[in-house]
């Protein structure tokens, strides 16, 4: 596998090596052992899919003071993948590393604890995948504000599909500091 370093320290993209013919093609998405052996020692709890249609936008989500480390990838379609550094005292806080994952690349992204995640569909549908380190706490789900203009995240999206909930989270800025990660 090929480890692809973003600007966030932490953030990784994942190119797993793929063996494939005229048949099909096979890939290790996961492998604790060679995730170890590239510094990556993860251990996960819970596994979710998504499916969502092409223009809808997910996030910028976040768990905190249980926060889940999260090593997502597309099954099918393609989307715009975002991490957004939301501890306090971190020297990138407020800023955001994206990949574009689908099932063609077999991409995956590593967004560990205390990051905000989000992704905007650019293909119409994808599903998509979640391995977490913690178990889901609806206590300590909350979320930023996918349009916050100080974070500028360059969306592929003018007007996505959003729930209620994405389109009414609060600005980075708003969000009291007890509410956020903590740069360790």
């Amino acid at each position: 596998m090929k480890l692809i370093k973003t600007a966030l320290e932490g953030c990784i993209v994942i190119e797993p090596k793929v063996h494939g013919d005229a048949r099909g093609f096979f890939y290790e998405s996961f492998n604790a052992n060679r995730f170890a052996e590239a510094g990556l020692d993860l251990k996960f709890v819970q596994t979710n899919v998504s499916r969502s249609e092409q223009g809808v936008l997910r996030g910028l989500h976040y768990q905190w003071p249980n926060p889940q480390g999260k090593l997502v990838s597309v099954l099918e379609g393609e989307v715009y993948d975002v991490a957004v550094d939301i501890r306090t005292g971190s020297p990138t806080f407020g800023q955001w590393a994206a990949a574009i994952l689908s099932a063609e690349n077999k991409r995956h992204f590593w967004v560990p604890e205390g990051f905000a995640h989000g992704f905007a569909v650019l293909s119409g549908p994808a599903t998509f995948v979640y391995q977490c380190t913690a178990v889901y706490d609806a206590a300590s789900d909350a979320s930023i504000r996918w349009n916050d203009a100080a974070l500028a995240i360059d969306w592929p999206l003018a007007k996505p599909s959003l729930s209620d909930k994405d389109e009414k989270a609060q600005f980075l800025a708003d969000v009291a500091a007890e509410k956020l990660p903590v740069y360790a």
